[in-house]
């Protein structure tokens, strides 16, 4: 435990200086000024790397930005600072983020530097004593999208679980949450926890990542109790409210800013037989099947970056093209209610993974009831007020 109070001291000193440092010049408006993400603070977390083991989850999105606007990745950054990184720990759709959804990742070594890589997707989800064994220090850095089915913040679990036990801390690197002014949905109930749905929170949680990692250990929610050394590097000049673009694509299928704002109320017609873009060039910016009515928007998913084997594959299918549509502000239920109403044969619309996006049964039983839009979402406030009152704990910025 010692080392652990030594090593957050370090940070919180760290971080004072460079806030002191730069206290002139944030006077003005934070809104003013540039968004920095965690990662991009190297002057704060260099010097807690000298001489340590590092172990780093990381992918594409993984980024520092140089001082000629170039994209280097992390890794890259620090080995070119002489740090120390013996493992890379791979989430969903690899360490360089070209996996399908889904796809089964294998272990093996990233061509471009010659690091080990371990997935952590799969059967091994959670890194095991002997996958962490000579790391000091652990490195998170992922950019999320701020939906509770997104997997990122269940790897995130699986991470601060496994270095909680294994008594190694873990510094997370934070980024803006592009969807972090909603929260809405329903909460999760823990009777259905899954990979895309490990918390009762909603499915918007209006959090960033490192928010989201003090959530986890604040409210217990790793085995047995079990806390994780945590220490969140902020992001500066950054707050809720703030709109914020992805330099670079979280996954193959979110290709834009258009997608990443319409994935979370699109990502539940995942548990119908309604097919959201993939294999098509506008993935979740449009939906549509077989069994819808056929009207003035179609297409035919085919094979392609990001889905070798998508929904309908070569079947034309009927439904709307959302690209164009104007930004949305909440989790919208308005085309899986239409979807429904209009499908030529209900009792095949839903399949059993709907149940684990929606976080329990009641979601796709209030549709299959009639029940009208105010209804459902009249139905999610009671959740959503819990929530709110103890997300406030572990905000970092307003």
């Amino acid at each position: 435990m010692e080392k652990f109070r030594m090593f957050k001291n370090t940070v919180l000193l760290l971080l004072l200086l460079v806030s002191c440092r730069n206290q002139s010049q944030n006077i003005s408006s934070s809104t003013s000024l540039p968004i920095i993400t965690g990662a991009q603070q190297i002057e704060v977390y260099l010097p807690i790397l000298k001489d340590k083991n590092i172990g780093i989850v990381a992918n594409q999105t993984s980024i520092v930005t140089n001082e000629n606007g170039n994209h280097i990745h992390l890794v890259d950054t620090l080995l070119g600072h002489q740090i120390n990184i013996v493992k890379v720990y791979a989430p969903e759709h690899g360490f360089r983020g070209t996996a399908d959804a889904g796809e089964h990742i294998k272990d093996g070594k990233d061509s471009q530097t010659g690091l080990p890589i371990i997935s952590l997707y799969g059967s091994n989800k959670k890194p095991s004593p002997i996958q962490l064994q000579g790391i000091d220090l652990m490195i998170f850095d992922l950019q999320d999208v701020g939906a509770r089915f997104y997997t990122y913040i269940s790897t995130l679990h699986y991470v601060m679980e496994a270095c909680a036990e294994n008594n190694i801390p873990v510094l997370l690197l934070d980024r803006p949450n592009p969807n972090g002014s909603i929260i809405d949905g329903p909460v999760l109930d823990p009777k259905f926890q899954s990979f895309v749905g490990m918390h009762p929170v909603p499915i918007l949680h209006g959090m960033t990542i490192g928010e989201y990692a003090r959530m986890i250990n604040g409210q217990k929610w790793l085995k047995n109790g079990i806390e994780c050394s945590l220490t969140v590097i902020p992001v500066k000049n950054y707050n809720h409210s703030m709109p914020y673009n992805l330099p670079i694509k979280p996954s193959p299928n979110l290709p834009n800013d258009q997608s990443i704002n319409l994935y979370s109320s699109l990502c539940l017609f995942e548990g119908t037989n309604v097919s959201v873009g993939r294999g098509t060039e506008k993935q979740f910016q449009l939906y549509g099947s077989p069994f819808l009515p056929k009207g003035t928007f179609e297409f035919t998913p085919q094979p392609n970056h990001g889905a070798k084997s998508p929904m309908h594959n070569g079947i034309r299918c009927f439904g709307e093209d959302l690209s164009t549509t104007q930004k949305v502000t909440r989790l919208e239920l308005k085309w899986l209610l239409k979807a429904y109403e209009t499908t030529s044969d209900k009792s095949v619309f839903f399949n059993s993974f709907f149940t684990n996006l929606a976080g329990s049964k009641t979601l796709q039983n209030q549709i299959e009831s009639g029940l009208s839009e105010t209804e459902i979402r009249k139905s999610w406030q009671p959740g959503l007020n819990t929530f709110k009152e103890f997300r406030q704990l572990y905000l970092l910025y307003k």
